[in-house]
């Protein structure tokens, strides 16, 4: 099950734009009749302009003009109950009237050019998603999974967030990663490193020659230091975590390169998988071996059992605060997960989610979070279509 589509949609529906419309001719029939019962030192036309700056705010140029036009009438037919349209005072009211009704009007236009714009927009980045990005499969071997995509930005649907799965001939490689930066350049890195993970995971014997390779592929060629944006590639990298999950022993081997450490969730505990020796992040292999030999990539052997379930996030998830300016306390939220239902990778991300954005609540994300929860089943299926659920 993949839940990328938890993105929130923050533009009115069209039922909530056609409920707001009644404050506007709500307000141009107060102004109307308070103004011609008013003595004849008040003037409250003035008050109309409102009525067609509030509907620009949430219509489009049609409806901006029209509830305009209105709130024109309407000063018209208060000039005449109160002497004459033609008087000074009723015509620049009704004069001002006018041009502030096509000022917004063209201000609405303007807004709902720039709203298709978005919308194209967003529907390249969700194809352009389902391309770079791919929903993990709900089921692989003996693994259940779940997968979540939140983008820091409204309007965003992709950055540089990224995660994989690869079944191989006796288990399952995972990766999670998050690429420094943002912008269609994070989107470029991290389609490479989802290309070399897919093309090298079965292909690599041990899961050190998988991340070596990994790196091969997002370290900067010298040749190109001189070329336009090498500046840029030098400072370029990306976090990750690697996984090798075999199907036959209940454990995993993990290579972390600079990434937040797993959590594993068992009986109630929250337990981080800590390395002992780390490597550096993808693409900084230049920093840590001036020799040329290249990093130490040392896979470590974690218990994962029948029952446990494993949290890889990206630092979006940890990152987030609260209005105090609070980060996410994902292991301590993590341990005090209750579900009623069936304790599911599904249900966990749910909660999770909700949880971490009732924590940011009227906050934006500082960050693109990504998660991928992963259950441990008992068995290997015999039938391969099992595999995806």
């Amino acid at each position: 099950m993949d839940l990328r589509a938890l993105s929130a949609r923050r533009h009115p529906s069209h039922r909530l734009r056609r409920a707001l419309l009644v404050a506007p001719f709500a307000l141009i029939a107060i102004v109307t009749v308070v103004d011609v019962e008013a003595p004849p030192d008040v003037h409250l036309g003035p008050f109309l302009a409102a009525a067609p700056a509030l509907t620009a705010s949430f219509a489009g140029p049609r409806t901006t003009g029209f509830v305009g036009a209105v709130a024109v009438t309407a000063q018209v037919v208060v000039a005449m109950a109160r002497g004459s349209v033609t008087d000074l005072n009723h015509s620049f009211q009704i004069s001002s009237l006018v041009l502030i009704s096509v000022f917004v009007t063209l201000f609405a236009h303007l807004r709902e050019l720039r709203e298709k714009e978005l919308v194209q927009l967003r529907s390249v980045a969700e194809a352009a998603q389902q391309v770079v990005l791919r929903p993990l499969r709900e089921r692989i071997g003996p693994l259940r999974m779940a997968s979540v995509y939140l983008a820091a930005e409204a309007e965003a649907q992709i950055g540089g967030d990224l995660y994989a799965a690869a079944r191989t001939a006796d288990g399952t490689r995972l990766l999670i990663g998050d690429v420094r930066g943002k912008g269609l350049e994070a989107v470029g890195d991290a389609a490479v490193v989802l290309g070399a993970f897919r093309a090298s995971a079965h292909q690599e014997a041990e899961l050190s020659g998988l991340v070596a390779y990994l790196e091969g592929a997002v370290a900067p060629d010298p040749d190109d230091s001189c070329a336009e944006g090498g500046a840029n590639q030098d400072e370029a990298f990306i976090t990750a975590a690697v996984l090798d999950v075999p199907d036959a022993r209940a454990t995993l081997r993990l290579v972390n390169c600079g990434h937040p450490p797993p959590l594993l969730l068992r009986d109630g505990r929250v337990v981080p998988l800590d390395v002992a020796h780390p490597a550096p992040p993808l693409g900084l292999s230049r920093l840590v071996a001036a020799d040329g030999s290249g990093p130490a990539f040392t896979a470590e052997t974690f218990a994962f059992e029948e029952g446990d379930i494993l949290l890889l996030y990206t630092d979006g998830v940890i990152e987030a605060r609260d209005e105090a300016g609070t980060f996410y306390p994902l292991a301590e939220r993590l341990t005090a997960w209750t579900e009623a239902g069936p304790r599911t990778p599904a249900a966990l991300l749910r909660h999770l989610c909700d949880d971490l954005l009732s924590h940011a609540a009227g906050h934006c994300l500082g960050d693109d979070a990504a998660m991928v929860a992963i259950e441990r089943l008992g068995r290997v299926p015999a039938d391969p279509s099992e595999w995806s659920g």
